[in-house]
C-alpha cells in the first residue's frame, strides 16, 4: 500500500441541509484515487490513498463519502474523457433534442455547460446555432475543447463564476450539468450562481445516478472520491428549495447504471411541476429510503461482492485461465481495489481511451493497453469493469465469445457471460 494522502478532511455537517446525525453505511478503508493512474516504474511506494466509505444523512438522506479530497488534486488533470460508445453518443444527442424541443430553444440561445469536459454535450447545442460556453476546471480537457471550437472557461462553477458570465454574455437558457453534480461539495454556492445566471424562464438540467439504481444494481462501483453525493428525488426537492429554485420534472435513464435527468427553475419560473416527480417520491417513500434498513440491506449485498468476486477470479486462476479487465474505468479500479484485488491478477487492461494507454490502473497496477493489444493477446476470461456498457460491449465481442471467451460482469453479483449470452 503507499503513503496516506494529504489534502483530504473529513464529512462533518452534510453539505444538503447542515445536519450532523449520520448513519454509517458501508467503509471500504484508504483506496487510491479512481481516476490516480500512473506511470510504469519500479516502485508504487508513494502512491497516495485516502479514506473511503459512505453515509447517510438522517435529516435529508443524502448518501454521503466520508472524506474529501482536494479538487485541485482531483481535477486540475484529469484522464476521464466523455465515452464515444455509441450508447453515450446517442444519450448526449437525446438530451440535447429533449431540452431544445421541451424549452423552446432557438439559435442564438445561450447554454452554458458546468463540467463541459471536451464539450461533446454542448456541440449538438452550437451546431443548431446557439451561443454555448463550457465551464470545467481540468486545464487539459479545457484546451481540447477549445481546439474542437467550444469556448470553455478552466475553472470551477461558483457564484462569482457564474456572475462573471452573466455580466460578459447575458443569462442562460439552458444550464447543464450531466453527471458532475455529485462531483460538488459547496452545491449550495453552485445552485445560488445557477440560480443568478438563468433566465427568468430558464432551465437547469441536472444528470445524477440515482440512489434508488445505486441500491438495486448494486452499484458500489461508483463510490469513489470524485463522487461526493448521492442522490434521491427527495433530496434533490430539499436542496433546490433551500436554494430559492423549484424541481419541475424527472426522467429516469438507464445511462451509466442508472441514472436521473431532473429539471429545475428559479421558484418564480413559468414551468408546471409534472407528475412524474410525486410518481418518484412516492417510489422512494415506498422504498423506505428514510429509514436505516435499506442503507444496511446495501452494505450486506456490497460485501457479499467483496467476497465472492476476488474468489472466482483466483479460482479461475488457480485452474490455468488467463484474466484480464476490459474497460480502465474510474468504477472499474473501484471494484478491483475495494474488492482487494492485488498486482498481477490481472495480465492487462483493455481500453479505448488513449490517454490511459501505457499507464498502469492505480492501486492495482495493471498496465492499460489498447484494444489492438487486447485482441492479439486474447485472455480467457475478461473481467467487465465496464459493465454499465455490457451489451454493448459483449455485441462489439461477439467474435471473442464465439471463440470461447468468456466475460466475467462483477455487478449486481458476480456471473461469468459465454456466447449463449448473445
Amino acid at each position: 500500500m503507499g503513503a496516506s494522502g494529504g489534502g483530504v478532511r473529513k464529512v462533518v455537517d452534510c453539505r444538503v441541509c447542515g445536519g450532523t446525525d449520520w448513519q454509517e453505511v458501508v467503509s471500504f478503508g484508504p483506496v487510491p484515487l479512481a481516476n490516480g493512474f500512473l506511470d510504469p516504474t519500479d516502485s508504487y511506494d508513494g502512491e497516495p490513498y485516502y479514506p473511503l466509505g459512505v453515509i447517510s444523512c438522517r435529516s435529508c438522506r443524502l448518501l454521503s463519502v466520508t472524506h474529501i479530497v482536494d479538487p485541485e488534486i482531483l481535477y486540475r488533470d484529469y484522464p476521464y474523457v466523455t465515452s464515444d460508445s455509441d450508447t453515450i453518443t446517442r444519450h448526449m444527442r437525446y438530451v440535447a433534442d429533449t431540452c431544445r424541443e421541451r424549452f423552446g430553444l432557438s439559435p442564438g440561445s445561450f447554454v452554458v455547460e458546468v463540467g463541459s469536459n471536451t464539450g461533446s454535450q454542448l456541440m449538438p447545442f452550437q451546431d443548431a446555432g446557439m451561443r454555448v460556453l463550457g465551464v470545467d476546471p481540468a486545464r487539459n480537457l479545457a484546451r481540447v475543447a477549445a481546439e474542437r471550437g467550444v469556448e470553455t472557461l478552466p475553472d470551477f462553477f461558483s457564484a462569482e463564476t457564474a456572475s462573471a458570465i452573466a455580466r460578459g454574455h447575458g443569462r442562460a437558457r439552458l444550464i447543464l450539468a450531466r453527471h458532475v453534480f455529485a462531483h460538488i461539495d459547496h452545491v449550495a454556492g453552485v445552485v445560488q450562481g445557477v440560480r443568478g445566471l438563468l433566465s427568468e424562464e430558464g432551465v437547469f438540467a441536472v444528470e445524477v445516478p440515482y440512489l434508488l439504481d445505486l441500491f438495486g444494481q448494486n452499484a458500489f462501483d461508483t463510490i469513489y472520491h470524485e463522487h461526493l453525493s448521492y442522490f434521491s428525488v427527495g433530496t434533490l426537492v430539499s436542496l433546490f428549495e433551500r436554494h430559492g429554485m423549484r424541481l419541475f420534472d424527472v426522467e429516469r435513464l438507464a445511462v451509466h447504471g442508472g441514472s436521473i435527468l431532473v429539471f429545475v427553475q428559479r421558484d418564480d419560473g413559468p414551468w408546471p411541476v409534472r407528475p412524474a416527480v410525486g410518481e418518484l417520491l412516492e417510489l422512494e417513500r415506498r422504498a423506505e429510503l428514510d429509514g436505516d434498513a435499506v442503507y444496511r440491506d446495501f452494505a450486506l449485498n456490497v460485501d457479499r461482492v467483496r467476497d465472492e468476486l476476488p474468489a472466482l477470479v483466483r479460482r479461475l486462476a488457480a485452474e490455468g485461465k488467463r484474466i484480464a479487465g476490459y474497460g480502465a474505468s474510474a468504477k472499474g479500479n473501484t471494484i478491483l481495489n475495494v474488492c482487494g484485488f492485488r498486482p498481477g491478477e490481472l495480465e492487462f487492461c483493455s481500453d479505448t481511451t488513449s490517454l490511459k494507454q501505457g499507464k498502469v490502473l492505480p492501486g492495482t497496477h495493471v498496465p492499460v493497453c489498447s484494444p489492438e493489444y487486447a485482441k492479439a493477446h486474447a485472455p480467457d476470461y475478461y473481467l467487465l469493469l465496464a459493465w454499465n456498457y455490457s451489451d454493448e460491449i459483449l455485441r462489439k465481442e461477439a467474435g471473442f465469445l464465439s471463440g470461447g471467451g468468456r466475460f466475467i460482469r462483477p455487478i449486481p453479483k458476480p456471473v461469468v457471460v459465454s456466447a449463449d449470452a448473445l
